[in-house]
């Protein structure tokens, strides 16, 4: 049996074993299997590799996509630019790194915005930040990181309260953090949602469930609002390429 899963922790909220198990059915790999491997700490990860010899690939979500890379033995382009990985190859002892996100949220992005926005927020810092901010650099779309604790490149929460015009300016907003997904479907970034109107464009990253506060917020006060499920099926299908290259 051919394996293949997901590293990260919780995995609750995973689509992705439902997602390759139905493509291996329609596409009769009946030797093929897609696993979810549960890993709170990333020390565990060796024991995986060891313990499971017919693994030829993994998906890596929150919150190991940054620190996966020591444990790798080298890492595409695409996972070098954006200092993020969510796709591991496995070839016998080798593994390689690749970042699937960046082509999954890029094409996604395109398909959605009708133009380029004058400027964005991205929410959050994690792996999944990364890619997005990776995205937005080459399609020359300015943007700030907001996050909890100010950052180099970024700002607080509290900042973007007090400051209402980085709001107004920024009319796509894009959340890369877990808040809002499932179970936990009640949390939302906190940002002043009073000061969105119909020329903003808020994008979740979270897919489950396909509406969040944050995207519900938003479309109360008239703003376009997207989910991730697109990004993650071409995030998905580029992994399935990356495996079998």
């Amino acid at each position: 049996m051919t394996r293949f899963g997901i590293i990260g922790y919780p995995l609750g909220h995973s689509f992705s074993k439902k997602y390759f198990t139905e493509k291996f059915q329609q596409e009769k790999l009946q030797h093929h299997a897609y696993e979810t491997y549960p890993l709170e700490d990333i020390t565990g990860f060796p024991n995986i590799i060891k313990n499971i010899p017919t693994l030829r690939g993994l998906n890596v979500t929150i919150p190991h996509k940054q620190t996966i890379i020591p444990y790798l033995d080298q890492l595409d382009e695409s996972a070098q630019k954006v200092g993020a990985v969510n796709v591991i190859k496995v070839d016998g002892k080798q593994l390689t790194g690749y970042n699937s996100d960046y082509y999954g949220f890029k094409i996604s992005l395109e398909n959605w915005l009708p133009s380029r926005p004058d400027g964005s927020l991205i929410l959050g810092t994690g792996g999944a930040s990364k890619a997005v901010a990776a995205v937005l650099q080459d399609l020359k779309i300015p943007y700030i990181v907001v996050s909890r604790k100010r950052s180099e490149n970024g700002i607080t929460y509290d900042h973007l309260k007090s400051q209402p015009e980085r709001v107004a300016q920024s009319s796509l907003i894009i959340n890369t953090t877990p808040l809002g997904m499932e179970p936990d479907i009640e949390s939302f970034p906190d940002i002043p949602y009073q000061l969105l109107s119909n020329q903003h464009y808020l994008y979740d990253l979270v897919y489950n469930p396909a509406e969040t506060q944050f995207m519900a917020r938003g479309k109360e006060r008239g703003t376009r609002v997207k989910n991730g499920l697109e990004m993650l099926h071409l995030q998905a299908e580029r992994s399935w390429e990356i495996w079998n290259e």
